[in-house]
């Protein structure tokens, strides 16, 4: 059998390692990773290998040859441009006229390939995919197999609230030269995305063999640290070159020990190394070839390349060293930090943990270097969460962070676009906003500065001009230490998922596009801002019918800028209006639960007291409401979306209602009042905003204060809903009281379980097929139907914890059900 090694990756998510080589061969434990590869392959009888290259593809042809060195036969197959897994493949496809194993040349693992070629033909399968269990799939294929290991279901690069199984593609598959039918020559064409799913849906016979063993595909840099460990601490079957000598440190020929230095297992010295006097060195380590290591210099835990020099006295924590590097005397690397090739870091200076120094630069004497040189991640686990980009203010989310971030987002855009950038009041916005803003000229942007609006005024400027996106910078109303960064498209929506990973991308390699002198961006403030929003809302409801009305309202601005686009709009409708919180105050943008629910308390006892229509508190960003009726009841927030659709629905009937997942079941109920539907969504924001613009949609609700009215605009917009309502009040003759009183009652718990990231994975996989037959269809997390009742296992998206929403007839069965099924969740976690 041949064998095809997938060698072209350039491997960035671990720069500055692969900045000077290709990913392949990047070393682990003294050998390049493809050379494991390779041995594995022999190992298993496979010696005849095409190997794909397109990145530097002559480092690893020159290192390779022609693999008589190795004794294997050795073609290769290049690409002129990135052809994709399969489109790479096909390229080679004059070598390979039998069945074939496809392997990755930078993954690392020792499965036990002769078991899956016998699996393979076996089953007469025409692919078979090599599956493992990972704890977290997010950053692979998931696949779905039933009991015969046939293959039902791909899913490329799931959400948590996707992810049915922990059971993932690794790249290796065994192929019948069948598959080159599905693959377009000279076409970008992927196994995982295309031929696979085509295979499937014509009925050819795909398997996946779940294989036991050790793989992992190096994909950053924390990975590559590990993969050394493992291989050092005999994770992995990768034998180590070099004598024993005790204590699980193995040497190659010509290293060099100083009697009284004091090495401490597992340990690699790579040959003609040198260990001197004094020196300390704990495992798992890596000391490369003519490396030399100088008098009471320690390592701990670190990598260090071939030729580089560890002064007297310099210390390594969790550090890794690229080739021909000088770490000077008592210069000092924390846990994390990477130093490229040719560099030369000068005495005393300190290297803080997670900062990279890309090739062929020299830090300074003394220098305590805190942000890589020239690029470099933040070490960050992701940079996007569920509120856009989040962190602490000055910890986190820094003035350099924050230009670095608007440099990545103008270098997805088309040079000479424009941004419209908006803020909250707070001082710590300001200075953020203002750094973002001169990220963006850097890579060509325009900036349109919109000052501060709320933030559906910004979203709907940026819609109803040319602006290609906006960014929108708020202190998180959940505590004042935090800023939460939001980007907007050319729509106002929220980014895509896609166009985050390329931000995130960009950031994380800081290979930002730097514009020439002419074509730096120009800064600007917008004009008329808050006046074109009120234009369109004024277009969009009926004044007359409210002007009838003369409503009473007790209205929180809750400190915010809403307060500049409400009051002319109430006006308008001849509202009389007590205002709470009408100044701006940032200090009190931020509000405690307690706070909050003292504000709440407060705005219901004016609301009850002065017998007003509605008591509204508007959040400070102003695209959520918090609702008091008539009677000075407090209404939650699936109660709310309940009126809302009530409402909504008696003037459109048989519309759409479109809900997250966790909305409680009495919006269902009632939408089918008036032959209308409820269209359940996934629970993120922009999951949504998109269902908004389907055909003949009346309204979006969150289940927690939020609304989409796609007439007006399609994003979430607290002051329009406010509007809306008034105007469904006044045209039925009704109070928000009898509104809510015709409703039917409902009883959801809602409890948290917390659970490891290494578990989620596996609890999404035996939940989905443990509760295969009673569950819904996968929407977000695993929804369970259970007749009049139901239960819904959801993992955050950003916390290690799982939420458990159920719904039942009464409140103490709702609370029964909540706890059955966290205990489940806690009880799969072992």
């Amino acid at each position: 059998m041949k064998a095809v090694v997938m060698a072209g990756g350039e491997g960035s998510r671990l720069r500055p390692l692969t900045v000077t080589r290709p990913k392949p061969m990047v070393p682990i434990v003294g050998r390049p990773v493809m050379e494991h590869i390779l041995n594995l392959l022999k190992f298993h009888g496979i010696t005849d290998v095409v190997v794909t290259v397109q990145y530097m593809a002559s480092a690893i042809e020159d290192y390779f040859g022609d693999g008589a060195s190795f004794g294997m036969n050795i073609n290769y197959s290049r690409e002129e441009v990135p052809l994709g897994t399969a489109g790479s493949v096909k390229n080679a496809e004059e070598f390979l006229d039998e069945p074939f194993i496809v392997i990755s040349g930078d993954a690392l693992t020792d499965f036990n390939l002769s078991d899956i070629i016998q699996y393979h033909q076996e089953r007469k399968s025409l692919a078979t995919l090599t599956l493992a269990h990972v704890a977290n799939p997010l950053e692979y294929g998931v696949i779905i197999a039933d009991d015969h290991g046939h293959i039902t279901q791909f899913l490329e690069k799931p959400s948590w609230g996707e992810v049915f199984s922990d059971t993932i593609n690794t790249g290796i598959y065994l192929l019948d030269p069948v598959v080159f039918d599905y693959i377009e020559k000279d076409k970008q064409v992927d196994f995982s995305q295309d031929v696979f799913p085509a295979m499937l849906k014509k009925g050819d016979p795909i398997y996946g063999y779940v294989a036991s063993g050790y793989w992992c595909d190096v994909g950053n840099l924390a990975e590559y640290m590990k993969a050394n460990a493992d291989v050092l601490q005999n994770r992995v079957n990768a034998p180590l070159t070099g004598t024993d000598l005790g204590g699980g440190v193995w040497a190659e020929e010509g290293v060099e020990i100083a009697p009284d230095a004091q090495i401490f297992g597992p340990v690699w010295l790579g040959h003609d190394c040198k260990i001197k006097s004094g020196v300390m060195i704990h495992g798992p380590s890596v000391v490369g070839p003519y490396s030399i290591v100088d008098d009471r210099a320690q390592i701990d835990r670190s990598v260090v390349w071939n030729n580089s020099y560890l002064g007297e006295r310099a210390e390594l924590r969790g550090a890794l060293v690229g080739s021909a590097t000088s770490i000077k005397s008592k210069a000092v690397m924390f846990e994390g930090a990477v130093v490229g090739d040719h560099s030369v870091i000068d005495e005393g200076a300190i290297i803080q943990p997670g900062v990279k120094i890309w090739p062929n630069k020299e830090i300074e004497t003394g220098a305590v270097v805190t942000s890589s040189i020239i690029w470099g991640s933040q070490g960050r686990r992701a940079l996007f969460g569920r509120y856009g980009v989040t962190g602490l203010v000055n910890v986190d989310i820094t003035p350099d962070f924050a230009a670095k971030l608007g440099a990545a987002f103008g270098a997805v855009l088309p040079k000479g676009s424009v941004v419209c950038v908006n803020r909250d009041d707070h001082r710590t916005p300001r200075m953020v906003k203002r750094a973002i803003i001169s990220g963006l000229p850097s890579a060509g942007i325009n900036v349109w500065d919109l000052e501060s609006v709320p933030i559906p005024v910004a979203r709907h400027y940026v819609r109803t001009t040319d602006s290609a996106g906006g960014v929108h910078i708020r202190l998180s109303p959940y505590d004042p230490r935090i800023v939460d960064i939001k980007f907007l498209d050319g729509n106002g929506f929220d980014i895509s998922k896609n166009v985050e990973r390329k931000i995130e991308n960009l950031f994380f390699r800081e290979d930002f596009r730097r514009v020439y002198l002419d074509d730096i961006g120009t800064i600007s403030y917008a004009p008329a801002v808050n006046r074109r929003y009120i234009d369109a809302f004024l277009q969009h409801i009926d004044q007359e019918v409210m002007r009838k009305r003369r409503f009473r309202l007790v209205v929180d601005y809750g400190q915010g800028s809403s307060v500049d686009v409400l009051s002319p709009i109430f006006n308008a409708i001849n509202a009389d209006v007590i205002a709470l919180n009408a100044t701006r105050d940032p200090a009190r943008y931020s509000r405690t639960a307690d706070e909050f629910d003292r504000d709440m308390q407060i705005l219901a006892s004016i609301t009850g007291t002065l017998k007003a229509d509605l008591g509204v508190r508007i959040d400070t960003g102003g695209e959520r409401i918090y609702m008091v009726d008539d009677s000075g009841q407090l209404l939650d927030g699936g109660k709310l979306l309940a009126a809302m659709t009530e409402l909504m629905l008696r003037e459109r009937k048989g519309g759409k209602v479109a809900a997250p997942v966790t909305a409680p079941s009495v919006v269902e109920t009632v939408a089918a009042r008036y032959g209308g539907s409820v269209v359940y969504t996934k629970v993120q924001p922009h999951a949504l905003t998109s269902a908004a613009t389907s055909a003949g949609m009346a309204l979006v609700g969150d289940g927690v204060g939020s609304f989409v009215f796609p007439e007006f605009q399609p994003v979430f917009d607290g002051m329009f809903a406010t509007l809306k309502l008034l105007e469904s009040l006044a045209r039925f003759g009704t109070t928000l009281s009898d509104v809510v009183a015709g409703l039917p009652p409902y009883h959801l718990i809602r409890i948290q379980v917390n659970c490891p990231w290494e578990y989620k994975g596996k609890v999404m996989r035996i939940l989905s097929e443990q509760y295969r037959e009673r569950r819904e269809q996968p929407i977000d997390g695993v929804k369970i139907d259970l007749g009049e009742e139901w239960v819904l296992v959801l993992p955050d998206a950003d916390r290690p914890l799982f939420h458990v929403l159920a719904e039942s007839r009464s409140r103490d069965a709702a609370q029964a059900l909540a706890d059955k099924y966290a205990r489940v969740v806690s009880g799969l976690q072992h």
